[in-house]
């Protein structure tokens, strides 16, 4: 829906991974804004969707859990969506209106449509269905919308400290961007078969000490041989165009040079395994 475009066009920084893969947000993900008067918070949640697993569980409880800490949920949807059978799940989960809590409804990807006035029926359905606080038509992609945005979030926040160091971007480690950078150049290239059920592990960074480059050794985990087939590709060529394509963003994030050292391992129904969640960090 655009939630991770919206967050990194926010912060006019890349903290959270994008590609058109369904429930490529796995960790609620905290994008920090600071301005000269106000700090907003922002978090990225997984997608609110029905479980299939014990990873999915997980996920579902992460993003409720964020729904009921936050002081205004924005509702990201857009007009080929609007108001399915998921977006009726989120309704469902969405505070008692008489609680107070803010919720905007965002419709995204207003550019897609030819004429605006094929909003109007969706923004006449959404108020039916929920009392939205506004509706707020953006297409994510375009910096004036999400100024636009950023302007009625700000009219809707509660007065308070700031809870982070003006510097600070996100909540999240370098760990965990470096693996999150990888996850997302394995969804961005490979098979339908193959995404969901990858997980990235970083398992060491050490100095180099003959040119001072960083040495990032990360465990590519996947659920079946086939899948690890995919992932390796014809004679390496996969994984050394992943390979290229995460060096390149993770150089630009530590603004230095790095060695990537990635191993494909095979890890059976590892997202209904307790312990192999713990491991890859997807256990609370």
């Amino acid at each position: 829906m655009g939630k991770s475009t919206m967050l990194n066009g926010f912060l006019k920084e890349k903290i959270a991974i994008i590609s058109k893969k369904p429930e490529t947000t796995r960790d609620t993900i905290r994008g920090i804004l600071t301005e000269k008067d106000c700090q907003i918070v922002f978090v990225d949640t997984p997608g609110i969707h029905k479980p299939h697993d014990l990873l999915g569980k997980v996920m579902l409880t992460r993003a409720q859990s964020s729904l009921m800490g936050s002081d205004i949920i924005l509702f990201i949807t857009e007009k080929k969506t609007a108001f399915n059978r998921n977006d009726e799940n989120i309704l469902e989960r969405l505070p008692d209106p008489k609680k107070g809590k803010k919720v905007i409804l965002v419709l995204n990807k207003i550019d897609k449509l030819k004429e605006k006035r094929l909003l109007l029926p969706i923004m006449k359905k959404a108020m039916e269905a929920y009392p939205f606080d506004e509706v707020v038509p953006v297409c994510a992609l375009r910096q004036d919308d999400l100024d636009r945005l950023l302007k009625i979030i700000k009219t809707c926040l509660p007065e308070g400290p700031f809870l982070y160091p003006e510097e600070q971007l996100t909540d999240k480690s370098e760990w965990f961007l470096i693996q999150e950078i990888i996850r997302e150049k394995i969804l961005t290239e490979t098979y339908e078969e193959v995404p969901h059920s990858v997980a990235v592990v970083i398992d060491e960074m050490t100095e180099e000490k003959t040119d001072s480059a960083l040495k990032i050794y990360a465990t590519i985990f996947v659920e079946r041989t086939s899948q690890k087939s995919i992932v390796i590709g014809r004679n390496g060529a996969m994984m050394k165009k992943i390979g290229e394509l995460a060096r390149a963003d993770i150089e630009q994030l530590l603004s230095r040079h790095i060695y990537l050292d990635m191993w494909v391992k095979v890890r059976e129904k590892w997202k209904k395994d307790p312990a192999a969640l713990r491991e890859m960090g997807y256990s609370d």
